[in-house]
Formats: C-alpha cells, structure tokens, sequence
C-alpha cells in the first residue's frame, strides 16, 4: 500500500483567540483561515469573537469591522459589497458563496470562513486567480464576426434571440462554481471548469456572434469541456442563482448536433 505524506506546513494549526469587547451580549464567533507564505508559518485559524448589536448583517460586514477593530494585518478582497463585482468569494459555513450577500444570521453556531477550495492562496482569504482568468480569456469572451458591422446602428437581435442569454449573462466571475467542481480540482490545468464555459456558452448562444463553429472546434478536447460529469456542484453553489451544469450540456448537444 502506497504512503502519502502532505508537506509539513500543511497541517492547519490553532489560532489566536480574540474576545468580544466587555458588556457585549449578542456574541457571534468567527473562525477565520489565516495564512502568510512570506512567514514560513503554518496556516491556522484564528477566532474572532463580535458583538452583532455593533456590527452589520453581513458576514462581510463582520469581517470588515474585524480588519477596521480588531486586526488590520487580516487579508481579503472585497469591492461593491452588493453581489455585483465577485471579488469577496469565500468559503463560508462550508459553501462558496459572496460575504456580502450571505447574511450572518442565516449561520448556526460558529462562522467558519476560508478562501475558495483548491486554489494556491496568495494570503489569508486571497486565492491566485491567475489561472482562472486565463481560462476565461482562452474562450475569447467577446463577439467574433466577419460581417461589417450596420454604419448607423448597433448589431440588433430579436426579443426572441436576446432572451436565450438570460441566465447565462449575468455571470459575475467569482469562481465559487469552478472552485467547488471536483472535475476542476483534479484537471484543473485542462478542464475549462463551470465558469469559463458558461461564458463560452453565452457567446455560442449569441445570435450576433459569428464564430460557433470555431469556438466549438477549440473545445473539441477530452479535457476542456468533456471532463464535466455532471456533478451539480456548480449549480448549487452560484451566488447569482445561474446554472453553469446546463449551460455545459447546452454545449455537448451542439457538438452533437454539428456532427
């Protein structure tokens, strides 16, 4: 039988413990993954102890007073706190979701937060998204035609034809439906992965895009697009409520189709 050995610096480890300020009765604690690769250090996770009646409803509200009040060196990324931009995708109560669109008291019992699975994590709550971005731009998500575009007006579309990218356009590319896909953490450095593929699918569903064949050529590979199995995982976990699962069947039926 075969041994395996993870790295020494692996092994999460114990944190620190901040208590809630004297007086405070609505306490809610926090168990946050904390890591710094410059410190040669293990990862741990340190436990943050809030007062709910001085904080706001979200769990990234909660971590935004923890970075102002009570430890400025805590690492994360976050921008339009309204579900818009992705940037403050996080493992939170054990689902990849937005921490400002998850509300702390829809947690029971401690809040335990990580960065987004099977990533490299630069620091703290901050994964390398390096690699996903790359996967995106490899599906070229803009509109491809030969056609000279109307000198007037801009490329118009039916009612009909518009329709079909509802559900599928409002992607905001946080990565919580690649980084909770099992296919994407086994062949990550191959398989597209939920996100860039749905984007791959808004473009090949885009009556004004002229380029099907060829974007279907280039995912024609055991790996980019066929390592999908249908997990559902993506789905489940979308913050936006979009349904990358059926997008990517969506895809395997026009290779069908085409042949």
């Amino acid at each position: 039988m075969a041994n395996f050995q993870l790295p020494a610096n692996s092994k999460v480890m114990p944190g620190k413990t901040f208590k809630a300020v004297a007086g405070a009765k609505r306490i809610k604690r926090f168990q946050i993954y904390r890591y710094d690769p410059d410190s040669g250090q293990n990862p741990h996770v340190d436990i943050y102890e809030i007062d709910l009646d001085a904080c706001g409803p979200m769990v990234l509200d909660a971590i935004i007073k923890i970075k102002n009040e009570i430890d400025p060196t805590l690492t994360f990324r976050r921008s339009c706190r309204e579900g818009i931009c992705g940037s403050c995708a996080m493992n939170i109560d054990g689902m990849n979701t937005l921490a400002c669109t998850m509300a702390i008291a829809d947690i029971k019992g401690d809040v335990k937060i990580y960065p987004l699975p099977h990533m490299h994590v630069v620091k703290d709550l901050v994964p390398d998204l390096t690699h996903f971005y790359a996967q995106y731009a490899a599906v070229k998500p803009w509109l491809i035609t030969e056609t000279a575009a109307p000198p007037d007006q801009e490329r118009l579309q039916s009612k009909e034809d518009r329709a079909k990218l509802d559900g599928v356009y409002e992607c905001i590319l946080c990565a919580c439906c690649s980084t909770s896909c099992p296919s994407y953490w086994w062949n990550g450095d191959r398989y597209l992965g939920p996100a860039a593929l749905l984007q791959s699918y808004r473009f090949l569903a885009d009556s004004r895009d002229e380029a099907k064949g060829q974007r279907l050529d280039e995912l024609d590979d055991p790996f980019k697009l066929f390592r999908c199995h249908t997990i559902m995982n993506c789905t489940n976990t979308c913050p936006k409520g979009l349904n990358p699962a059926k997008a990517i069947a969506d895809i395997k039926k026009m290779m069908v189709e085409r042949t």
